[in-house]
């Protein structure tokens, strides 16, 4: 008769143990923080003047942003031929620098020489890549920089790539790659 009793009183003791649910609580006190209320990224609850993204404050520049004086027109890219000229001195071209990021962004299309055979003209992915000691084709710093800022005809603008420093140091190795072509 012990063991009998031993024996349920076991089975009850098993009975309210395995019933005992410990991962859930039983109470939530403020359940908000557990199950928040998912908002639409642009709708009404977050702008409900209907505003689909905030616009920056109209005359604002963005923080580390230059703006570019010049226009990107035919008459814009011919004043930076004719009149700008790069602000680093002899000490601060980095040609090795210049080399780097041309390899990288510039290379691929116009030639690891500047000779307008990159690998993606080699393999007739694009065409028409003049190299830089072509006749008729006097670029100058200027010119050079105005299209690495705006993009010229089917070359993008790489403005957003390379900081104002960084493009200087490109227009420095292209034109060292112009001299070394026209040896």
């Amino acid at each position: 008769m012990k063991s009998l009793i031993k024996i349920l009183v076991i089975a009850v003791v098993f009975v309210a143990v395995s019933c005992n649910k410990s991962t859930a609580p039983n109470y939530q006190f403020m359940p908000n923080m557990y199950e928040s209320a998912g908002y639409e990224t642009y709708g009404e609850a977050a702008f409900p003047n209907g505003v689909e993204a905030q616009l920056p404050a109209e005359g604002s520049i963005a923080r580390g942003f230059v703006p570019f004086d010049i226009e990107n027109t035919t008459e814009g890219y011919d004043l930076a031929k004719t009149t700008l000229m790069s602000p680093l001195d002899s000490a601060a071209v980095d040609l090795n620098r210049g080399k780097e990021l041309y390899d990288i962004y510039c290379g691929i299309c116009h030639g690891n020489k500047g000779n307008g055979q990159g690998n993606l003209v080699k393999r007739e992915k694009i065409l028409g890549i003049p190299s830089y000691d072509d006749a008729g084709r006097a670029i100058t710093e200027g010119s050079i920089y105005h299209t690495i800022y705006y993009g010229k005809n089917a070359m993008g603008s790489y403005a957003n790539q390379l900081n104002e420093e960084e493009r200087w140091q490109v227009v420095s190795y292209v034109l060292k790659l112009k001299a070394d072509l026209e040896k």
